[in-house]
């Protein structure tokens, strides 16, 4: 090896001496013949066949003669070329990647081997490495399973209406597996996803909380078997599209769970049929009632209570035990403010078979009414305004390329390209697109859960609870108003001066009882003359509430989605109430 190109030890020995120059190098430049002809590639040259290829043409059998290994003329190079193509090195691969693409979903077909590229031995190994990548690349990924299904609409079809759906109940009743048993029955989760969560949640010893992984996808909430957020997922049927709000039901994210009552236009009370567990969700600090009771503040009108878990070895299908649930919650809802002949109707069901959720079943021979998912498309169309003034309540924001808004049009309609005012801070706005359950649209009518991007405003100005109105019909913004409100559960007795979180709309805000005006008389409605010095538990009044910023708010008359609010302290609901007038702030 020649000493000057191995490199010394350490650049200290070396001393700075200039390169040596090659004398050789010189010599051979100036050899370098600079008047040579240019390069003409030769088109007529015989193609190169390699020696490996010179079997295959005589085993196809749709090739000619042998191809010999020099061929003078155009012509045989031609065929040769023709004869090679079958057999390509390239296009085999190919072939054989795409077929196992298409084959990923359906791994129960002939295994892919010897197809044009030979016996197919190193091939499948390979297949089966990509294969293993490509599940590794599915958990990386946030696992909320889109179908094309939803996306290929024609474009004259007509718009299904949308209906939002809020799965509410105690915890661990079932919400989010009868969540994922509909999206696997309607279509909207394959099968091998749902295999794969079911690996998953084996090794996990958890069983059967595999259907609830669809809806639950973060680690948390897979670990612990409890929603946290509100999940959010989509299903179609004949008539309609469902966006479902999978609340959670541990009455430590009750907050959470007001947001996604908030969205809803249609509840589904989950209650468990077990022995005992039906019992702790409907006692007095179980989640059964106050969840009954904050979807009806948050303006659901239609209830459907599913009696889940009724393949349970304590129940049996029983229909004594599906009427003691059905007449111990009648009296309640009625209490809550339902009307038990037209608001309400109850099915029992089984979230992890899926029975008698799209098809009836036959070992309940008591229960005739249809199974939910046609329930659900039965129902009668909602009347919503699309000429009102727009007005979307804002769930959650976030960063991606811009700034993205979630939220449900209250009224109105949106497009794309559309100028709107962000209150209260009364920011314009330019929607840039618009997405409504993932599926890009260019506008959108009231009920539809949006997801838009937005120009004009950073994401850091932004807070769940403001709203998107148009500018020449704002929403009403303040701090200070009086309402309406019944106490519904309160130990000791409220005066002037009690602070507790409002929940409105979306909007989440501290508040403080400024004054009693006057007492409401529950069956007359008559007020009292004299201003109240306290209330307590069951009664009503009007008073005056001021929060710590200004809120969006508007009149239950003008606007009732926007005028309905419920206030909350220390873990419980103590009070649901209605907007009656605004009062304009003192400077």
């Amino acid at each position: 090896m020649d000493p000057r190109d191995a490199a010394p030890d350490s650049w200290e020995q070396e001393d700075d001496v200039e390169a040596p120059v090659d004398g050789k190098l010189d010599s051979e430049f100036a050899a370098l013949n600079v008047n040579a002809k240019p390069f003409v590639p030769n088109i007529n040259a015989v193609e190169f066949v390699p020696s490996f290829f010179q079997k295959g043409p005589s085993e196809d059998p749709d090739s000619g003669a042998d191809v010999q290994p020099v061929v003078a003329t155009m012509e045989a190079a031609k065929t040769a070329a023709k004869t090679a193509a079958p057999v390509e090195n390239g296009d085999s691969e190919m072939t054989t990647e795409e077929s196992w693409d298409l084959k990923g979903a359906e791994p129960n077909e002939e295994e892919p081997g010897g197809g044009p590229g030979g016996d197919g031995g190193p091939i499948v190994v390979e297949e089966i490495l990509e294969e293993e990548v490509m599940e590794e690349e599915e958990e990386e990924e946030e696992e909320v399973p889109i179908m094309p299904k939803v996306v290929a609409l024609p474009p004259d079809a007509p718009k299904k209406e949308h209906v939002n759906v809020v799965f509410i109940g105690h915890v661990d009743a079932g919400k989010s597996t009868i969540g994922g048993q509909i999206m696997y029955l309607t279509g909207m989760v394959e099968k091998r996803t749902l295999e794969k969560y079911e690996r998953e949640a084996k090794e996990k010893n958890r069983e059967t909380w595999y259907l609830s992984w669809a809806l639950d996808t973060n680690q948390e909430e897979r670990d612990k078997g409890k929603t946290v957020e509100v999940g959010r997922a989509y299903f179609e049927t004949e008539k309609k599209h469902f966006t479902i709000l999978d609340a959670p039901g541990h009455k430590s994210f009750v907050p959470n769970m007001i947001g996604g009552a908030s969205q809803a236009d249609l509840a589904v009370l989950v209650i468990s049929a077990r022995k005992g567990e039906f019992e702790t969700g409907f006692e007095k600090g179980g989640q059964t009632r106050e969840h009954a009771m904050l979807a009806k503040t948050a303006g659901v009108k239609h209830l459907i209570i599913l009696v889940n878990k009724m393949d349970d070895p304590t129940v049996n299908w029983s229909l004594e035990r599906y009427e003691e649930c059905k007449e111990k919650l009648v009296p309640f809802l009625k209490k809550v403010g339902f009307n038990p002949k037209k608001d309400i109707h109850f099915m029992p069901c089984s979230g992890l078979t899926g029975a008698n959720l799209k098809e009836p079943v036959e070992s309940c021979t008591w229960y005739t009414g249809l199974p939910f998912i046609p329930h659900l498309d039965s129902l009668p169309n909602l009347n919503r305004a699309s000429d009102g003034p727009v007005r979307l309540p804002i769930v959650d924001k976030y960063k991606d390329m811009g700034t993205v808004i979630l939220g449900k049009l209250e009224s109105g309609s949106i497009s794309k390209a559309q100028q709107l005012v962000m209150m209260p801070n009364r920011h314009t706005v330019e929607v840039l697109s618009l997405l409504s359950d993932d599926v890009e649209t260019d506008d959108a009518a009231p009920g539809e859960n949006l997801k838009l991007r937005l120009k004009g405003i950073e994401e850091e100005e932004i807070l769940p609870g403001f709203i998107l109105c148009n500018a020449e019909n704002l929403c009403h913004s303040g701090r200070t108003f009086d309402a309406q409100i019944v106490i519904i559960e309160h130990k000791s007795i409220i005066c002037p001066g009690y602070n507790a979180v409002l929940h409105i709309h979306t909007c989440i805000e501290e508040v403080q009882i400024t004054a009693l005006i006057c007492l409401v008389d529950k069956k007359s409605g008559e007020k009292s003359k004299t201003r109240p010095r306290f209330v307590k538990q069951d009664q009503v009044c009007i008073a005056r509430l001021r929060t710590a910023g200004t809120i969006c708010l508007e009149t239950f008359k003008d606007f009732p989605q926007m005028g309905r609010f419920t206030l909350r302290d220390e873990g419980k609901t103590i009070a649901i109430g209605k907007v009656l007038k605004l009062v304009a702030e003192r400077d």
